[in-house]
């Protein structure tokens, strides 16, 4: 098997990351880009030594730490999601995300996660116990979860009154999902992909953000059905079924690049 058939099937996953740890589609996208033109210019650099999708990974942050895009953490006053993440940056080290993101979001073991980041298992698990308690200090927001299956939706509430948010409503079609977002605007949209009457949760979020823009994070058990390249894409998915940590690590990642939670 060729190094490119071995790493096929990580790329929507890795792509997911970059997204998740950028707060942009295009950004994001552009890391992975660079990581995979990297790969194919110089193939003997890859690591060898390691699981194909470790050293994907591992060949991503080079290139990322390479870009000191994350330098000077007071330098931008805009309201793009680049510009409210410099906001936040300069309490909560890129670091600590990584390691949130690469263990909550990716399911990489704190030992995989070291690996990638250059830190002992032990040191990953307080960078994303820092990550975790600086990011909810700085965000609050309103949820609307748009969900038809009960026991799902009861887990996702309480997750995410847990993390100190509140919750709008909870919707279980498209219409009701676009009629309460317009009752009550939520400052983040949880979705499901498939509601109960057969209608999209992804035509209720283009509905809702016709209208207001707002962050959203889906979840569906196929996220690589999402991310083909081949159209506009979330930013932020859930992969069904989902850990705890899961849900907490993309709520926090989505209210970090957004502008009604700036930190004073």
């Amino acid at each position: 098997m060729s190094l490119g058939q071995e790493l096929a099937p990580h790329l929507p996953f890795l792509r997911r990351y970059a997204r998740a740890l950028t707060g942009s589609q295009g950004h994001g996208d552009a890391f992975v880009r660079a990581t995979l033109e990297a790969i194919v210019a110089a193939p003997g650099d890859f690591p060898r030594d390691v699981d194909p999708r470790l050293g994907l990974y591992r060949t991503f942050h080079a290139i990322w730490s390479s870009a000191n895009i994350e330098e000077d953490p007071g330098a931008s006053s805009g309201v793009d999601p680049e510009s409210i993440a410099q906001a936040r940056l300069a309490r909560i080290t890129p670091l600590s995300r990584q390691a949130l993101l690469l263990t909550a979001m990716e399911g990489f073991t704190p030992e995989d996660a070291g690996y990638l980041i250059g830190a002992q298992p032990n040191e990953v698990e307080r960078l994303v116990a820092e990550a975790l308690a600086e990011i909810e200090r700085q965000t609050r927001a309103e949820v609307l979860i748009i969900e038809d299956e009960p026991i799902i939706a009861m887990d996702i509430e309480t997750i995410v009154r847990d993390l100190g948010h509140s919750v709008t409503g909870v919707a279980v079609t498209r219409d009701e999902a676009v009629a309460q977002a317009i009752a009550r605007r939520p400052g983040l949209v949880l979705a499901d992909i498939q509601l109960a009457d057969d209608s999209s949760g992804i035509d209720a979020v283009k509905d809702i953000l016709q209208e207001f823009q707002v962050p959203v994070i889906f979840i569906t058990a196929f996220p690589e059905r999402l991310l083909t390249g081949e159209r506009p894409e979330p930013t932020f998915l859930i992969t069904k079924p989902f850990q705890r940590s899961t849900v907490k690590a993309a709520i926090a990642q989505a209210l970090f690049f957004d502008q009604a939670t700036i930190p004073a």
